[in-house]
């Protein structure tokens, strides 16, 4: 038989909390470097240079579907007009005043048979509709989409424009803040596409936009340089 005396006994206690201890340390620290990690991926996603990937290449094939609008209309992409601007957008478009004026001017300023303007939402709204027609847009239908919807677009940030042609092309994207990037999408989006531009992307990649537009196009980027610096900032066309 075996007698443990009492300071035996106290180191082997002492052993045992130090041992836990060190596990309780050990799992802390793995807890707390998985949500650096994550954190990490998390700003990476959402910073401004991450947003200015969002959207679809000029030239690529957009998604092709069929949307009732709150009316019960159907609509269509490819559009049977010649271009259809989609701005993924919801009722937080009262907060960007600017774009809601530059909306009402290129549908008082477009043809029907040019352009069709539709406003998709990220889902079903009951207050979207009512604000939308407040904020004087209620000639413009507003259809109910879904994030799924949304990331077939490669859309996460609102408001966000897109505009399609009739062969189901992309002829301009990005995200909007003011008017005056509304009404310059319009003008790039009227661009003719470039012979055995449709479709075709560079390796690893978006089109580069002098290989897209050429000196003419260019000088129709005027004014598009240097605002960066947060979504609601971000200018800058994704072509």
């Amino acid at each position: 038989m075996i007698w443990f005396t009492n300071e035996t006994q106290v180191n082997a206690g002492g052993q045992m909390i130090s041992a836990v201890l060190f596990l309780v340390i050990a799992a802390c620290a793995c807890v707390c470097a998985l949500f650096a990690i994550l954190g990490t991926g998390q700003l990476a996603l959402s910073s401004a240079d991450a947003i200015e990937r969002d959207g679809l290449a000029r030239g690529q094939r957009a998604p092709a579907w069929a949307l009732p609008d709150s009316a019960g209309m159907m609509h269509r992409s490819p559009p049977a007009a010649a271009l259809q601007l989609i701005l993924f957008a919801d009722h937080s478009l009262r907060s960007f005043p600017s774009i809601v004026a530059g909306l009402r001017a290129l549908r008082d300023r477009a043809a029907a048979a040019d352009l069709e303007m539709l406003i998709m939402l990220r889902g079903p709204s009951e207050i979207a509709g009512p604000e939308l027609a407040r904020l004087g847009l209620a000639g413009i239908p507003v259809l109910t989409g879904s994030p799924a919807r949304y990331a077939d677009h490669n859309v996460r940030v609102m408001p966000f424009a897109i505009f399609v042609d009739s062969r189901g092309l992309i002829r301009a994207s990005s995200l909007v803040n003011h008017d005056w990037q509304v009404r310059k999408l319009w003008q790039i989006a009227k661009l003719p596409l470039e012979p055995g531009q449709d479709g075709a992307r560079r390796a690893g990649g978006r089109p580069g936009v002098r290989g897209l537009l050429g000196v003419r196009g260019l000088r129709g980027l005027r004014g598009l340089r240097g605002v960066r610096g947060g979504y609601r900032r971000r200018s800058e066309l994704w072509l």
